[in-house]
């Protein structure tokens, strides 16, 4: 009878402490708007107002929180098994590009055939990207933080000097793909509105991403993994297979993400095709403290942050740098909220029991 309240004390909990490093933002915000001569409290409700205050609005957001769930449940992927990896953002980017490639040649092909060959385009580079850091990894310790972070810049290069020597489309001034065919395209729900099928592949992941770790043998093993390392290599638990299956899935799905954005949103690939969407992913994940139902509400967070943050210049003298600020600040407390109680972990000193024994 007691697990009841239990649970719900402990999803207050968790809901309270994803919240801090949220409110913490705001209030940093609010200085920053006074300092400069706003107010803050006018500024925050235009904010609210252009995320919510209508049905367009509700759809920009959803819009903008689509491809940060798809970098979300990448990141929360690999972390669950300790394997943190910095490289969505790399294969979210290469993803794009492929899938706006794939997309532009196949509009004689049924739109299922065509959709599917360019997510399948896409979720075949965002693992390519992860390859490498996975392998070194899992077979030479080399520290995954450091590759997939390299990895990002070099994809970024890469990307921009293919659009540049075999995908510009002619007539373009920067560097830009061509148009996807029309039967690649994920069309919207509702136009003109955005919000389109990528948010339902989204949820279908977050659904999945639970599943796997809660019913399935590999997603205990990440979980032991991530947990206790030691412990579980003590018990021959696949630790190898764990760490490589983390980094590949997770660019397996962050570049599934990128292929979503190219052919519902942006449907080409351009420069900055990627608005950090896989470094915001990472401070979702660790907002919601790798919760399916938590980075869903921190994707739609940021989503009506990066929505109403556009928009509400043209009603204030309000800078864009604004909205920078506050993600950036909840990205720092989301680190520093997960990280201080583990750092408090190893400083901890042994109990008299463990070190007689």
């Amino acid at each position: 009878m007691s697990a009841s309240p239990d649970r719900g004390r402990a999803a207050a909990t968790s809901v309270g402490r994803a919240l801090v490093p949220v409110l913490l933002a705001f209030v940093v915000g609010g200085v920053v708007l006074a300092v400069t001569g706003q107010d803050p409290l006018q500024i925050y409700r235009l904010l609210l107002e252009e995320a919510f205050g209508g049905g367009s609005r509700i759809d920009a957001t959803l819009a903008a929180a689509t491809p940060l769930l798809f970098t979300a449940v990448a990141a929360a992927f690999a972390y669950r098994a300790g394997v943190f990896t910095i490289g969505a953002e790399g294969s979210f980017t290469l993803g794009g590009l492929a899938a706006a490639v794939v997309g532009a040649h196949v509009g004689s092909l049924p739109p299922v055939a065509a959709v599917g060959s360019s997510l399948l385009a896409a979720v075949a580079a965002g693992v390519l990207v992860a390859v490498v850091p996975a392998v070194l990894r899992a077979w030479w310790k080399v520290d995954e933080v450091v590759t997939t972070l390299m990895f990002n810049f070099i994809v970024a290069g890469v990307a921009g000097w293919a659009v540049q020597a075999f995908f510009q489309e002619r007539g373009q001034a920067n560097s830009a793909t061509a148009y996807v065919s029309d039967a690649a395209r994920l069309e919207p729900f509702f136009p003109p509105n955005l919000t389109n099928a990528g948010l339902v592949v989204a949820l279908l992941l977050v659904v999945a991403y639970a599943f796997w770790f809660r019913r399935t043998t590999l997603g205990f093993e990440f979980r032991a993994v991530g947990a206790t390392p030691r412990f579980a290599v003590a018990q021959g638990l696949r630790t190898r297979t764990v760490v490589v299956v983390a980094l590949l899935g997770a660019g397996l799905v962050a570049g599934l993400g990128g292929g979503v954005h190219a052919l519902g949103i942006v449907h080409r690939y351009t420069g900055g095709f990627s608005a950090s969407f896989g470094f915001t992913g990472i401070a979702i994940a660790l907002l919601a403290r790798f919760n399916p139902v938590g980075m869903v509400v921190g994707a739609v967070l940021f989503g009506a942050l990066n929505a109403a943050g556009s928009t509400i210049q043209l009603f204030v003298n309000l800078p864009i740098q604004l909205v920078d600020i506050l993600q950036g600040t909840v990205m720092i407390f989301a680190v520093v909220q997960f990280v201080l109680p583990r750092l408090a972990l190893r400083r901890r000193p042994a109990a008299p029991e463990a070190v007689i024994a």
